[in-house]
């Protein structure tokens, strides 16, 4: 009892001198804020102190401050101690003349800002700028040079496209900005800045349109978004579990993305973006289900193209949650589904299995996605190696040894191409099988049926901050069809989505379809 009441002790002592530290202003004495955030600062290597003078006459003592591996030190070096050692003046007061010759461009940085606050210049310094005490000087001059090792701009892994760009987001939030910045050059695109994450001070930026976005829906976003209270926000996914709508689905209500040219059009359409710093997914609101089935490069190859994958892609859904547990329904329970050669087929395929039917394609079911798991987590060149062994070597052996029938691995393995189609619901199709399955097992396709209708009326429940999730399907938008199933063409796309609330529904003229032949003109 007593010990704990030491450490209870303790750990309000250290918080309140945590937040004395934070709540102290800049002192005029050099020394006082030396000792100070020497303090903070105990025992840390990678904390850099700077004595120097200024000018070599008056001798006024100054003190740079900096995290070693954040900061720019050519800059440093050149730009800011060499301009301020090599300072002179005969003018008096001097302490004022540097002041003013600082502020007036003295240290030939591109962002210079000053401020009499510790907790506002250690959040500063902690983010990789440099800070410049001056002895004789109660404000701290925070210095823009932040810099550090970052991955150069790459294509996408997750989103790959033929024909489109081929750049995707980093971890640095102001490359993804103004990556962004290339896609939309307009000054209505507005990007504001907050701060989360009560320890990691995680910067993250919210881009959206002005006068396109609605207002109600960028208030709900900011609302939530300050609503949190979280100690650290390490990747856009803790964001997205705390501002989602409804937080036990197995459907995501907030898209995510690292494609430039992704957010560039959701935007375009009223949404709004949200990039964290640290990560290069952004996060899009509202998200509909639709997209799900849609990819960027969809709007880039012609229509009918575009019109059978996203088919194809909507079937491959249905086939990558439905086809085990409809094959085991199917046997067990109604056999008058199959002919009868085709059932002579596949007992004989099975002859010899020790296990029930389900128990063989829960299995199987289990092996595929164990197989998929280590390849993601396993470096490519061993990854590929362990999907060959897994998927070949392994499965051929176990239909020889009589464990597994035939049919049983060509359903798992067209379940396991199918579910690579539609890469935003992975997660939804992996838990839906197994319920499904399970269902088939017990209930045969009345139970897949019963589970089907019970997923189609929680789909139909759901909202994306405010906007229904099955729109243009449920309610249904007529306008909105154009780019469901099908994708019309771009000529037809004269107004944004109905369902996605927007200040400026117009998106283009109505004379954008082109001629049939030269020199005709089909919009008159």
């Amino acid at each position: 009892m007593i010990r704990w009441i030491k450490r209870k002790v303790e750990f309000a002592t250290s918080r309140k001198t945590q937040k004395s530290f934070t709540e102290q202003i800049i002192s005029l004495d050099l020394i006082e804020n030396y000792n100070l955030l020497a303090s903070i600062f105990k025992d840390a290597p990678d904390i850099i102190f700077r004595s120097f003078t200024i000018g070599k006459t008056n001798g006024i003592k100054a003190l740079l401050i900096a995290v070693d591996g954040l900061y720019d030190k050519s800059v440093i070096n050149e730009h800011v101690i060499k301009s301020l050692v090599e300072f002179e003046t005969d003018k008096e007061p001097y302490l004022q003349i540097i002041y003013d010759s600082i502020e007036q461009g003295l240290l030939s940085v591109t962002n210079l800002k000053k401020d009499s606050s510790m907790q506002n210049a250690l959040r500063n310094l902690v983010k990789g700028d440099p800070l410049l005490f001056i002895d004789g000087i109660d404000e701290v001059f925070i210095i823009g040079a932040r810099s550090w090792e970052k991955r150069a701009i790459s294509e996408p892994v997750t989103e790959t496209v033929i024909r489109g760009p081929h750049e995707a987001f980093g971890e640095t939030l102001q490359t993804n900005v103004s990556m962004l910045r290339r896609k939309i050059h307009h000054p209505n695109l507005k990007i504001e800045g907050m701060v989360l994450g009560m320890l990691s001070q995680t910067d993250i930026s919210i881009a959206y349109i002005e006068n396109i976005v609605s207002n109600d829906i960028l208030d709900e976003l900011k609302k939530r978004l300050q609503n949190i209270d979280i100690d650290a926000v390490l990747d856009s996914g803790y964001i997205e579990e705390l501002i989602t709508d409804r937080p036990y689905s197995l459907f995501p209500t907030i898209a995510h993305t690292e494609r430039p040219d992704t957010v560039a059009a959701r935007l375009l359409e009223g949404r709004v973006a949200i990039f964290v710093d640290g990560t290069p997914m952004v996060l899009i609101a509202p998200f509909l289900m639709l997209e799900s089935f849609q990819s960027s490069e969809d709007y880039n190859s012609r229509p009918y193209y575009s019109s059978i994958m996203r088919f194809l892609r909507l079937m491959a859904f249905f086939i990558a949650t439905l086809l085990p547990a409809t094959y085991v329904a199917a046997q067990n329970y109604h056999k008058e589904m199959f002919p009868t050669d085709f059932l002579i087929h596949v007992a004989a395929a099975r002859e010899g299995v020790p296990f029930p039917l389900f128990i063989e394609v829960f299995l199987m079911v289990l092996a595929f996605e164990l197989l998929k798991e280590s390849g993601i987590r396993m470096p490519k060149s061993i990854g590929q190696a362990v999907a060959i062994v897994g998927g070949l070597i392994l499965g051929e052996a176990a239909v020889d040894a009589g464990l597994i029938g035939t049919t049983t691995v060509i359903i798992i393995a067209t379940t396991a191409i199918t579910t690579f189609l539609i890469p935003a619901l992975n997660d939804a199709i992996g838990i839906l099988r197994l319920i499904y399955l399970i269902a088939a097992s017990i209930f045969g396709m009345y139970g897949v049926m019963l589970v089907l209708s019970a997923v189609l009326l929680h789909v139909a429940s759901l909202r994306s901050f405010g906007v229904h999730y099955m729109a243009p399907w449920f309610p249904i938008t007529w306008s909105g069809w154009k780019d469901t199933f099908i994708r019309a063409p771009l000529w037809t796309f004269n107004q944004r989505p109905e369902f996605i609330p927007s200040s400026n529904q117009i998106r283009q003229g109505s004379m954008q379809k082109p001629p049939s032949k030269p020199g005709d003109n089909d919009n008159e």
